[in-house]
């Protein structure tokens, strides 16, 4: 790996394209560096782990509304959408739309955390889609994801975006267009501008995870993957784009991130060299936030040493800076704490999310959130005793550069109505690659059989799971299979309607 220094130039101080970021990233994502087992294995393991949550929420109205945008666009030779019968095809930037909004809707898959955040598994959509629309194989269709997500990662290890209100769509949207380029083997020069329209196009902000949070949520890095398309597409005809997109006087560090002055230092493969970023990344064994995967394990792990609920005083959880003020009390959102809220929101309280984890001492990815359980008094009563603080030794570890040191939990003090106290912390979710029962194959699997069970049926789940475990090997009309169907008649929105303008 080697570290690339990028700041802003003023326009009089010329720099010369092989000098940009955005042409660093297209050199890695146009080499043909090997590609070992074990990143081939965790590959396979993330689209699994895609379709499970996909197809557990492929009737909720977000997920529906997107599927319905997207059938209004059929196209022979297209790609497929989740649900929808494999010989049904749709333009790949629509199949983009519904497949990632279906991908991100329960919150529920995988999460890399740095220096900002990220799902890079939203970069899969896009790549599958225009994999299935351009007729690549198994092996392009991996690389193409293998680079999609190195350059997501190593973003989110170098430049902070929260910090200055921004989404983090921003840097998924060109790693997704860099992993396309990489997909259809694009030149070099073609893929660095697909890179620059990608960014110039996908900062957008944070809003859309504070106060009210809405199914925008959701459709946002599905829109971020429709944005890469679009703009491959564009420079695919000979198209340009704002140059030099990082760097410049006028552009993104200047005005929306850490100014003038800002520097950052962006970690990327030598060209030739390995891209194992998903190795680093982490998927979700609980429908939440990130951040409170470990959290929910341990309240898991407290509830038996609470006999009585009432007989809690106050519960304050010591956590990072980004748990506190993200999706705990530090964010000052009241509708953290509103027993009305939307699922989205609650998604994003870590308050609501620790008080059901220890009364139930489980997590459940629809059980957890429903109105009747947000709306029981003795949780709101709990709910309502629960604060964040951050916690500098915390924070510390959640910026560790070391993954095998990075903690993303926090030390939970429960004191007693009589004084007494019940403390206890943990650093990462057990199914952490450092955590207790760390993900395996056989655990994708479980999960996507608990998601999918009474949905889908055996034969079409053992279609899908051969299919995918043979990645590597699959020609391009396997690929084009690739895809989890519903029986036609358990899917809302499974035609064209009029609702719409499309």
């Amino acid at each position: 790996m080697k570290k690339h220094t990028v700041r802003v130039y003023p326009s009089k101080e010329k720099l010369d394209r092989k000098d940009q970021l955005a042409w660093k990233i297209a050199e890695i994502a146009t080499d043909n560096a090997p590609i070992k087992a074990d990143v081939v294995d965790m590959v396979i393991n993330r689209i699994i782990d895609n379709a499970s949550v996909a197809i557990a929420a492929a009737n909720r109205r977000p997920v529906a509304s997107a599927r319905a945008m997207a059938i209004a666009h059929p196209r022979n030779g297209g790609a497929t959408v989740f649900g929808m019968p494999n010989d049904q095809k749709f333009d790949c930037e629509w199949a983009t739309w519904a497949n990632g909004t279906a991908v991100r809707e329960l919150d529920y898959h995988d999460t890399y955390l740095a220096a900002d955040y990220s799902h890079p598994a939203d970069n899969i959509p896009a790549i599958l889609a225009v994999a299935q629309q351009m007729g690549k194989n198994g092996k392009e269709l991996l690389k193409g994801i293998v680079t999609g997500y190195e350059v997501h990662v190593d973003l989110v290890k170098a430049i902070c975006l929260h910090k200055h209100k921004k989404d983090h769509i921003a840097h998924l949207c060109p790693a997704t267009a860099a992993g396309i380029g990489t997909l259809l083997s694009l030149p070099t020069e073609t893929v660095f501008q697909a890179v620059q329209q990608a960014v110039h196009v996908s900062f957008t902000t944070r809003q859309s995870r504070k106060g009210e949070i809405s199914s925008w949520k959701a459709y946002a890095p599905a829109h971020a993957g429709k944005l890469a398309v679009e703009a491959v597409d564009r420079v695919m005809r000979g198209e340009g784009a704002p140059s030099p997109i990082y760097e410049g006087e006028d552009s993104v560090i200047a005005y929306m991130l850490d100014g003038k002055d800002g520097k950052y230092e962006v970690p990327l493969p030598e060209v030739g060299e390995e891209k194992r970023a998903i190795l680093e990344t982490y998927t979700k064994e609980h429908s939440a936030e990130y951040q409170s995967q470990a959290l929910i394990d341990l309240a898991r792990k407290m509830k038996p040493m609470i006999k009585n609920f009432d007989d809690i005083q106050s519960i304050v959880i010591h956590t990072s800076h980004h748990t506190h003020y993200v999706i705990g009390t530090g964010a000052n959102d009241p509708q953290k704490m509103d027993p009305n809220a939307s699922r989205e929101t609650l998604d994003h309280s870590i308050m609501y999310i620790f008080a059901v984890a220890l009364q139930d001492g489980t997590w459940h990815h629809v059980n957890s959130y429903a109105p009747e359980r947000a709306q029981r008094p003795d949780t709101v009563a709990l709910w309502h005793k629960i604060s964040t603080v951050e916690d500098k030794q915390w924070t510390a570890w959640y910026h560790e550069t070391d993954p095998d040191k990075k903690r993303f939990g926090g030390r939970v003090e429960i004191t007693m109505k009589d004084g007494s106290k019940i403390v206890d912390e943990l650093g990462v979710a057990d199914a952490h690659p450092a955590g207790a029962r760390p993900f395996k194959r056989a655990d994708y699997i479980r999960k996507f059989d608990i998601l999918t069970e009474g949905i889908i049926t055996k034969a079409e789940r053992d279609r899908f799971i051969g299919l995918v475990e043979n990645l590597e090997n699959l020609t391009a009309e396997q690929v084009q299979q690739l895809n989890v169907q519903i029986p036609i008649e358990k899917l809302v929105n499974n035609k064209r309607d009029t609702k719409g303008i499309f």
